[in-house]
C-alpha cells in the first residue's frame, strides 16, 4: 500500500485531497504543517501522527509520497527537500511564484528520479480536450482569441481565510489562485506566449488583487483574455475559442456549442458538441496511479512550468503598469 504524508493544510483543497487519497485506498501516515497547531489538529482528525519537523517527516520509512498544500511561496524549499528524500510529489498549483524557483524544483525532481504531478484539473475536462483537438486539427481555422473566466465571491462574501490575502505566503491574490485555471488553460490551448499586460485591483481593499484580467498575445497571433475575481456573485465559468473558420462556446450548466464552416449544418448556427471525449482521471488519481501502477502522467514538470511563466510576468506587468515581453521559446 502506498504511504502518503500530507504537507500542510494551508490550501483550501487540502481536506479534499486527503479524502481522495483515502478513497483511492492509499494510506495517510502522517502530517506536517508550517503551523504546528493547525497541523496537530488535522493529524488528530485524520487519526495519524503529526511531525513538526519537515526533515523528520521526509526521513520516515512509512512515507513513499507527499501531497503538498503549503503556502505557494514555500513550495520550492519544501518540494526540493521532498525530491532529495526520494518521495513522489503531488503539489497544488501554482508550482512556485517564479520560473527560477520552478526550475530549481524541476532540477531536484529529475536528479532524484521521483514521480511528479501537479493539480491542473481544468485540463481533465472533456470540453477542454475537445477544444485542444479542434484547435490542433484546424477545425476552427486559425485561432484568433481565447477567453476564459473563472470567478467567485470569496472576498466580497468573506468566506476565504484571511491568510489568503498575505502576499508573502500566497504569492498574489485572485490571479495567483483562482486565475491559475484559465492561465494554464490558455497556455495549453495557445502555445508560446509573446507578451502580456494586466489590470488588477482590490475591490475589498485587501493587500492583494481580488479582481483581475490578463491580456496575452501568443506567438501564433492568438490573443487570450483571462478573467478572475474573488468579488463576483454567481459568476458562471466561461470558455470561448474564436477562429477564422469556427467558434466554441462553453458555459456553466450548458453543453459545449460549436459553429464551424466545415460542419454540414453551417447555416443553422451553433449546435451542441455530442462527441466529447472521456474525462481524464483527476490529477490526484493520476498521481496515485503513477505511484502504484506506473500509470501515465499528463501533468508533469513541463505543464507545471508553463503556468508560472505566465503568472510571474502578469504580476510584473501589474506592478509596473507595463507590457511584458517573453524572451523564451
Amino acid at each position: 500500500m502506498l504511504n502518503v504524508a500530507m504537507l500542510s493544510k494551508w490550501h483550501v483543497h487540502a481536506d479534499g485531497y486527503a479524502r481522495q487519497v483515502k478513497d483511492y485506498g492509499a494510506n495517510i501516515t502522517c502530517v506536517w504543517d508550517e503551523d504546528a497547531g493547525r497541523g496537530a489538529e488535522w493529524a488528530k482528525n485524520l487519526g495519524v501522527d503529526f511531525e513538526a519537523d519537515l526533515d523528520t517527516i521526509l526521513a520516515r520509512k512509512d512515507v513513499d509520497a507527499v501531497i503538498c498544500d503549503c503556502p505557494t511561496t514555500m513550495h520550492a524549499p519544501v518540494l526540493i527537500k521532498a525530491a532529495k528524500a526520494g518521495k513522489a510529489i503531488f503539489t497544488e498549483k501554482a508550482l512556485a511564484p517564479t520560473v527560477a524557483e520552478c526550475d530549481e524544483i524541476a532540477k531536484a525532481v529529475k536528479e532524484n528520479n521521483v514521480k511528479f504531478v501537479i493539480s491542473l484539473p481544468w485540463l481533465c475536462r472533456p470540453e477542454t480536450q475537445f477544444a485542444k483537438k479542434a484547435i490542433d486539427e484546424g477545425l476552427l481555422g486559425e485561432i484568433t482569441l481565447v477567453r476564459i473566466r473563472n470567478a467567485h465571491n470569496g472576498s466580497s462574501a468573506n468566506w476565504l481565510p484571511e491568510y489568503w490575502y498575505d502576499e508573502a505566503t500566497a504569492g498574489g491574490g485572485a490571479m495567483m489562485d483562482l486565475g491559475c485555471h484559465p492561465m494554464y488553460g490558455v497556455a495549453h490551448l495557445c502555445g508560446t506566449p509573446k507578451r502580456i499586460t494586466s489590470v488588477f485591483n482590490s475591490v475589498t481593499d485587501r493587500p492583494v488583487d481580488d479582481n483581475a484580467v490578463n491580456l496575452i498575445e501568443f506567438e501564433n497571433k492568438c490573443i487570450a483574455v483571462v478573467e478572475t475575481a474573488f468579488v463576483s456573485y454567481k459568476s458562471p465559468s466561461s470558455f470561448e475559442v474564436y477562429g477564422t473558420k469556427g467558434t466554441l462556446i462553453d458555459r456553466d450548466g450548458q453543453p459545449l456549442m460549436i459553429a464551424a464552416e466545415s460542419l454540414s449544418n453551417v447555416n443553422s448556427g451553433f449546435i451542441p458538441v455530442t462527441n466529447l471525449p472521456k474525462a481524464l482521471p483527476s490529477p490526484m488519481v493520476m498521481f496515485l496511479d503513477a505511484c502504484t501502477k506506473d500509470g501515465p502522467i499528463e501533468f508533469g514538470l513541463e505543464k507545471a512550468r508553463s503556468l508560472p511563466l505566465l503568472l510571474e510576468k502578469a504580476y510584473i506587468a501589474h506592478k509596473n503598469n507595463s507590457v511584458e515581453v517573453f524572451n523564451e521559446a
